[in-house]
């Protein structure tokens, strides 16, 4: 690999929604997710509701006009 034209790999702390923290290896010192495994429905079983742009109140109201 040529030198110098990687970045550095460092410790970072990842942070959640749900308020969860942790650290891991990252070219970035501070990351902020949505979702992590403490509170992903895949993981926890609970079936949790995500609504990116909306989509779920736009089918909502399309359910009440009919």
């Amino acid at each position: 690999m040529k030198k110098s034209i990687h970045p550095k790999y460092e410790k970072a702390v990842v942070k959640c929604a749900c308020g969860e923290t942790f650290e891991t290896l990252s070219a970035k010192p501070n990351l902020n997710v949505d979702i992590c495994s403490k509170c992903h429905p895949f993981f926890t079983g609970r079936q949790k509701l995500i609504d990116s742009g909306g989509r779920v109140d736009k089918f909502k109201k399309r359910l009440e006009r009919k």
